[in-house]
């Protein structure tokens, strides 16, 4: 018969066991805004989607704020997002107010996957258009130019190379993708294939002005935070591909990915930079349960907007059941 003492260390490793095993199990989503504005009613519904996947499947809710890009981060955008997620009723389990889960306190980190993606000759220098550099740390919009997909720069002799570098300009710098099809399942619109050469193009991973681009900080951030869901809206569905082989590059398993439709305009696709439909105005038309009872019925999660909150919305959460078409508001 085991000594007490020995009883209790066994217990004790079975209890760490349990709990590796556990967290290891456990789906593990994220909200990642970005604090570049007040969030819409399109940002609101990308959220609350991404919230009723995680805790329908019993996971744990991460709150990243994607802060990269210092000139357009405000502070008081992030008090107002942590905020009006909170009046909406949704929650999480760790992150943002930690500081650890801002992007521009993990430069360190993303610094350390630049240099292991250089150790591998994948990263070159760039000096291609301003204004592509510039748009590199935001995540893309459709329309938006996302890549050059036969960059000069690649090709440069030694003597162009120096040329270039003694002209004092600082070079943006570029990830060389491969002659490779990656293939993504997604949870909602299915399969996604994508020759990376081809459809995608060499791509932007840190601007010239030092900052890190939104391709390689969302890779590294959710291979290195275990998030194990990715869900977000429609206009992103491209980059998950180019996502899935950086972090397989980088030694990381990649994330389910799962997309939702747009809610959009007149003028396409709701946006931040518009002030469309943002929260200052909600907040002061709905009550919380209105406006998640507006937004459940938008998407087809239930047939009217009667008032809800998300919590009751949990019982039926079903992916079948949201559309797959973006959704107009003006025909509402």
């Amino acid at each position: 018969m085991q000594a007490p003492a020995a009883r209790l260390h066994a217990l004790v490793i079975l209890c760490a066991f349990c709990y590796t095993a556990f967290m290891n199990t456990t789906a593990v989503g994220r909200f990642a805004p970005s604090p570049s504005g007040y969030m819409h009613m399109g940002n609101l519904l990308s959220m609350l989607l991404a919230w009723l996947d995680c805790r329908a499947l019993g996971g744990r809710m991460i709150f990243r704020m994607e802060d990269l890009d210092p000139a357009r981060s405000k502070e008081v955008y992030k008090t107002a997002l942590e905020e009006d997620l909170r009046w909406l009723g949704m929650d999480w389990d760790e992150g943002w107010p930690d500081p650890a889960c801002a992007q521009s306190m993990r430069t360190g980190v993303y610094e350390d996957a630049f240099r292991m993606l250089e150790r591998k000759g994948l990263v070159y220098p760039c000096w291609c258009s301003r204004a592509d550099r510039l748009a590199a740390a935001s995540a893309p919009h459709p329309g938006e130019a996302e890549h050059d997909p036969g960059c000069p720069c690649a090709r440069l002799s030694r003597k162009e190379l120096a040329e270039r570098e003694r002209s004092g300009r600082r070079p943006a710098w570029k990830l060389r993708v491969p002659e490779e099809t990656v293939t993504v399942d997604d949870g909602h619109y299915g399969r996604i294939s994508q020759n990376l050469a081809q459809d995608v193009g060499d791509f932007i991973i840190r601007r010239s002005d030092g900052v890190f681009a939104y391709q390689l900080a969302v890779s590294v951030d959710d291979m290195l935070m275990g998030v194990t869901r990715v869900v977000r809206g429609r206009d992103l569905l491209s980059s998950a591909p180019r996502q899935r082989w950086l972090i397989e590059t980088l030694g990381g398993v990649a994330p389910d990915y799962c997309h939702g439709p747009l809610l959009s305009s007149g003028e396409g696709k709701l946006s931040k930079r518009l002030g469309s439909l943002s929260t200052q105005v909600l907040r002061q038309e709905y009550r919380p349960e209105e406006l998640t009872g507006k937004l459940a019925q938008l998407c087809g999660l239930t047939e009217t907007d009667e008032p809800v909150t998300p919590w009751e919305l949990l019982c039926s959460f079903d992916w079948n059941r949201i559309s797959r078409q973006d959704i107009p508001l003006l025909e509402q």
